[in-house]
């Protein structure tokens, strides 16, 4: 059986109930969205530096955290995984241009 997306937030809602000082997740989550996000954009910078090389194993490593750090992020705003699913299975039903598009309209 494959880890998943939903293994990871999982284990992110439990361990942002931890001991900060015990765990990565629970110091984020304790010092707020804003620097919970200011990591993401620090992982999201690192990835595309990775992608942009040509070291697969370090875009491999760079998109583990830049996942991880999203969903503690979207931990923090109180947004399940299960909400942007849903919200990419109904851009799905639409091409992608007609889907910018719309929001460009």
């Amino acid at each position: 059986m494959a880890f998943t997306l939903n293994d990871l937030e999982t284990i992110i809602v439990a361990r942002a109930k931890a001991d900060p000082a015990e765990s990565w997740t629970a110091r984020l989550v304790a010092a707020g969205p804003e620097r919970a996000a200011k990591k993401l954009g620090e992982e999201a910078v690192e990835t595309v530096i990775a992608a942009l090389g040509d070291d697969r194993d370090a875009l491999v490593a760079e998109s583990a955290d830049l996942l991880y750090h999203w969903l503690v992020v979207c931990h923090a705003r109180g947004v399940a995984l299960n909400d942007v699913l849903a919200e990419l299975e109904r851009r799905t039903a639409q091409s992608g241009l007609a889907e910018k598009a719309a929001r460009d309209a």
